[in-house]
């Protein structure tokens, strides 16, 4: 089951072992993306906020200093040129959601993420795109313009996360760190054919990752991760995940080390209310027929599933919440108190389902999304219609595959299984593996064994 791909270039851990072994400096490393992000961004524009000189000045104190010893458990990523979603503050560098009004308000400190990647040994080089307000599958914006899938130019690479993973699928970096909401690092890991992780909600912190208008208060710090979101990496390898989300996470996490062949999982491909197109239907169930195959047992229906429908209506109502951050909906409603805490009741209540269901099964196995890359549009995918099976379906319902890990605060695992023809261009496919919450590793780890089952 092969799937669409641009490049051979190593990931993250190979090139911190390269480094450590000498075969090439800091500054040699850097430089090679500088160049590769020179000669690929201008037909992608997956950069928005290069940080180039202070990147090779960093490069060049880095091999005068040396690797520290046993760098490889102690700086993970020493070495490793990365690039980061433009959402996160990193000192001196702009923050704007992609709002013109903020282009000029440069950030006053790292982002928590930022301090940890950069004590992990990684060179941050710059900041990827994103849409206005994180709130597409597509990644385009007035300051930084439009990103291009780098498989397809005249497709999306997705969003929110969209720039990094197109960095990370052209090869002009081997990882990156970006959000999810609402499937804002599945969905670009789906739509470019690399891995994604969405971690446990509240795994990672996300303080300095702030709307620009309230960090320009003076001082001003959130005291609380935002509810359903999560910081989460892109990569091209499973491993590269693994040391990323490590690397990121405020507690550390264990691993099972359960072999796949001893799990039983319970496949997905039906949702109330959203179809999935036959791009993305015809690889999913190509996998799951491998998986059988090799002796991995799969069930295709569970009584132990909470009510989608009802997850969903919760999922949608809570996320617009927090997006709004409480303020009117265009009926001009705003939710009270009360509603609010009706919500936290049915995600505890949801919550408690999934555990039970996963008292029975390992891991769910699931579309992150109902199609395949979309086409560039200049209105936003969940504002418009989406092309399913050669029917219009609302865009807004794709995010019942997104609210799946969501709003019970899940992991999940995206990696890619093989491709699909949409709406007449081959493309990637992804598959999301979702697990227990605080199962991140265990999640990652099933997502490399199906992913050396259906790939060799």
């Amino acid at each position: 089951m092969s799937y669409p791909q641009l490049t051979d270039k190593p990931g993250a851990l190979a090139t911190a072992a390269a480094i450590r072994e000498g075969r090439r400096s800091v500054a040699e490393t850097v430089d090679a993306a500088i160049v590769r992000i020179e000669k690929l961004d201008s037909s992608v524009d997956a950069l928005a906020v290069p940080d180039f000189e202070r990147a090779y000045e960093a490069a060049k104190a880095m091999d005068a200093a040396g690797p520290p010893k046993d760098s490889g458990a102690n700086q993970p990523l020493f070495g490793v040129p990365m690039t980061i979603k433009e959402s996160f503050d990193v000192a001196g560098l702009p923050t704007t959601f992609g709002h013109t009004a903020y282009r000029n308000q440069i950030a006053k400190r790292d982002a928590v993420l930022v301090r940890r990647l950069k004590a992990a040994g990684a060179v941050i080089i710059g900041k990827t795109n994103v849409p206005v307000d994180l709130t597409d599958w597509q990644s385009f914006n007035p300051v930084y313009g439009r990103t291009s899938n780098p498989l397809n130019p005249d497709r999306s690479p997705g969003g929110s996360s969209g720039g990094s993973a197109a960095a990370v699928a052209s090869g002009m970096v081997p990882c990156d760190f970006g959000t999810d909401i609402g499937g804002s690092v599945r969905v670009p890991a789906h739509f470019c054919g690399v891995w994604g992780h969405k971690t446990t909600w509240g795994l990672i912190s996300k303080q300095g990752h702030d709307f620009p208008a309230m960090s320009r208060a003076k001082g001003f710090i959130a005291a609380h991760d935002s509810p359903l979101s999560i910081a989460g990496p892109i990569a091209r390898n499973a491993a590269d995940l693994a040391v990323l989300t490590e690397v990121g996470a405020d507690v550390p996490l264990r691993r099972r080390a359960k072999p796949l062949q001893d799990c039983r999982l319970l496949a997905i491909t039906q949702l109330p209310g959203a179809p999935v197109d036959a791009s993305v239907m015809e690889p999913t169930e190509a996998a799951i027929a491998a998986l059988a195959s090799a002796g991995v047992r799969i069930d295709r229906t569970s009584d132990c599933l909470p009510d989608q429908t009802r997850q969903y209506r919760h999922y949608l109502k809570m996320m617009n919440v927090v997006m709004a951050r409480g303020a009117p909906a265009p009926d001009g409603k705003r939710a009270s108190a009360t509603d609010w805490f009706d919500l936290l009741d049915a995600q505890a209540a949801c919550m408690a389902q999934w555990e039970a269901l996963f008292e029975t099964y390992d891991f769910v196995l699931a579309p992150p999304a109902p199609v395949l890359a979309v086409p560039h549009r200049d209105e936003a995918v969940f504002k418009g219609k989406l092309t399913i099976n050669g029917a219009e379906e609302p865009g807004g319902n794709a995010l019942t595959w997104s609210g799946l890990a969501t709003f019970p605060g899940l992991p999940s695992t995206v990696l890619p299984i093989g491709s699909g023809t949409y709406l007449g261009a081959q493309l990637p496919c992804g598959m999301q593996v979702i697990g227990p919450r605080w199962s991140d590793l265990d999640c990652i780890a099933a997502a490399e064994a199906i992913g050396n089952i259906l790939h060799g």
